[in-house]
């Protein structure tokens, strides 16, 4: 289904294009690239083609795709496509450090030597 108006200004045809529930692609046929990458990125569309239907956004694996509004089903192609297929788990194991304060401090000054580790952790990059 493809749908066409007239419209007088690109706010006008932004606001019509946008008067829908729906989302999945939409279209841009302009002269400039600069102005249509700006108003791309005003249209409630999960794809957004400038200056060709649908092939390219289509054909870009790398690239999430998919709807948004009554159109939003999720994510295929990309991280984003993959991740629906998965069910994250985080394991952890404490290797260095127990859970209670070592021998001669007290809790209050245990959490303290932690915050300070961990801040001197950030500023020298690791997280």
């Amino acid at each position: 289904l493809v749908s066409l108006y007239s419209f007088d200004t690109e706010d006008e045809a932004i606001r019509l294009a946008n008067d829908t529930p729906y989302g999945l692609n939409a279209s841009i046929m302009i002269g400039s690239l600069s102005r249509g990458r700006a108003l791309a990125a005003r249209l409630h569309s999960g794809t957004v083609n400038i200056n060709e239907g649908y092939a390219t956004a289509w054909a870009s694996t790398a690239a999430p795709m998919g709807g948004v509004g009554d159109s939003g089903v999720g994510r295929r192609h990309g991280t984003e496509g993959i991740l629906k297929y998965t069910e994250s788990q985080t394991l952890a194991t404490q290797r260095a450090l127990g859970w209670g304060a070592p021998a001669g401090m007290t809790d209050k000054q245990w959490g303290e030597a932690l915050v300070g580790i961990v801040r001197v952790l950030k500023l020298v990059g690791r997280r």
